[in-house]
């Protein structure tokens, strides 16, 4: 609806944070705020089936909508389904009416519902996935130098120390590593022992004084015995060259009862102290892609964290259509964030090219638009930035592209640095990197177009299968 010359798009009101009443679900009517409050009762009453999610809600929900998640679970999920109760208390959270009709709607509605609960209505059925979609959009895995270690930036790397998380995500990026296998995606494994993962880890980084930012993740560092996440911790600051280490945890939103324990307190504040001494920059980034989980409790974990002396909090969501794709969602985060949260607003990211993601994932136009509404509301500082992750390339500002062919949906990218595997390459950095956006975002002519080069890649293949049976049986 077009604003009169009087209002602005945006109208900021302070909105205080609100822990939602876990007792209105049947499943935890007599839990107490201590048990609620320990992270141990989170993750041992996590829901990891419909089954257990009938448990808890009832019959405030209709059996149309299990059996639309079991669907989904059985044909296009990618990820198991794993929530702490925390995390569930924020899907549908001011919903009082006990009637079953309208908790079921207002659970199809929910944000936080459509990515961590997702069920097979949600997903497209022309394009479910792109016809470009992979596993491992952004190639993590190719650029391993050690099992878990990516140095995909020149002077930065990811080390993923494990491959479970407290919660699933439905769109996770590392679908292909992290979690359980699921009915259509059997699940990369890690092969090595922690210790010998971690050792390898070390030795290269001890011998590559290039890197001097590390990202410690997985999977989700909560899900590390916090011993052995310190031991780590310590010997990266023992390597000179490591100037930053950002810690990466969406636990810090979905389980905070995790780092609200005493010994993950005390040990992030030994581990925050050595690394003011030796001026390393240590920091925590978080996940949070709507307002609505954002509680008092979440505010609590981040204070903790802050006192202990890491020196920033940061979020890193990722842009999804029906999540957070309005001016509006992403205005009321970040200052849920930045104003209530004490986290600062950091990135939003295109939603990955994974399978089964195409309902999730925005146009890089649509994007930029975004981009443009959410300047001038916040302070620079607290300002994200949008960011489109392109394959081969890295994280880039939505407005970064070198060229776009709208109709198509085709973004085209430059580089500036060689990855780990481009060491040898030398068009990297003269080359365009396409980028795909939804086809149902495209105009008629540009659906026409993909559906044309999508027939004919099916002929093509199915005369490669042709041809590869001919040649088994004249062997």
């Amino acid at each position: 609806m077009p604003t009169t010359q009087t209002e602005q798009p945006y109208e900021y009101a302070r909105k205080p944070l609100v822990e939602p009443d876990w007792r209105r679900f049947p499943g935890w009517a007599d839990v107490t705020h201590e048990q609620w409050s320990s992270a141990q009762w989170q993750r041992v009453n996590c829901v990891k089936n419909v089954d257990q999610l009938r448990k808890v809600v009832g019959d405030r929900l209709d059996e149309r909508f299990f059996d639309d998640l079991a669907q989904d679970g059985q044909k296009r999920a990618t990820m198991s389904m794993l929530l702490p109760p925390q995390m569930l208390n924020t899907v549908a959270p001011d919903l009082t009416d006990t009637a079953a009709g309208s908790w079921t709607e207002a659970y199809y509605q929910d944000p936080i519902r459509r990515y961590m609960l997702p069920a097979l209505s949600d997903r497209r059925t022309d394009w479910p996935s792109h016809p470009y979609a992979t596993r491992d959009s952004l190639h993590e895995h190719d650029m391993w130098v050690a099992e878990g270690l990516t140095h995909r930036y020149p002077t930065k790397v990811l080390a993923e120390l494990l491959s479970t998380c407290p919660q699933y995500c439905g769109h996770c990026t590392r679908m292909d590593l992290v979690g359980n296998s699921t009915p259509t995606i059997d699940k990369l494994k890690l092969k090595l022992k922690p210790t010998a993962r971690y050792d390898n880890m070390i030795e290269y980084l001890e011998s590559h004084p290039e890197v001097r930012d590390v990202v410690v993740s997985g999977g989700d560092v909560a899900n590390v015995p916090w011993k052995n996440l310190e031991n780590f911790l310590t010997r990266l600051l023992e390597i000179d060259t490591i100037r930053d280490i950002r810690l990466a945890s969406k636990a810090l939103m979905g389980l905070p009862q995790h780092w609200l324990q005493e010994n993950v307190i005390e040990g992030m504040g030994r581990i925050a102290g050595t690394a003011r001494e030796r001026g390393v920059n240590l920091a925590i980034h978080t996940h949070v892609n709507h307002v609505q989980s954002l509680t008092p409790m979440v505010a609590d974990a981040a204070k903790a964290m802050l006192d202990a002396g890491v020196r920033d909090i940061r979020n890193q969501g990722v842009l999804m259509r029906g999540v957070n794709d309005t001016s509006e969602a992403l205005l009321d985060l970040c200052f849920g964030l930045q104003g209530e949260a004490g986290i600062l607003p950091y990135y939003f990211y295109m939603c990955d090219m994974i399978p089964n993601s195409e309902h999730w994932r925005t146009s890089v136009s649509q994007a930029q638009e975004l981009q443009t509404a959410i300047m001038g509301y916040l302070p620079g500082y607290a300002t994200p930035r949008i960011i489109c992750d392109v394959p081969f390339v890295g994280k880039r500002w939505v407005h970064q592209l070198a060229r776009y062919d709208h109709e198509r949906g085709v973004s085209y990218w430059t580089k500036n640095y060689r990855t780990s595997i481009e060491k040898d390459d030398p068009d990297a950095l003269i080359r365009e990197y396409p980028y795909y956006d939804p086809i149902d975002t495209l105009p008629e002519a540009g659906k026409k177009w993909w559906h044309e080069q999508h027939a004919a890649d099916e002929v093509a293949q199915e005369g490669h299968e042709a041809a590869a049976l001919s040649r088994a049986a004249s062997e």
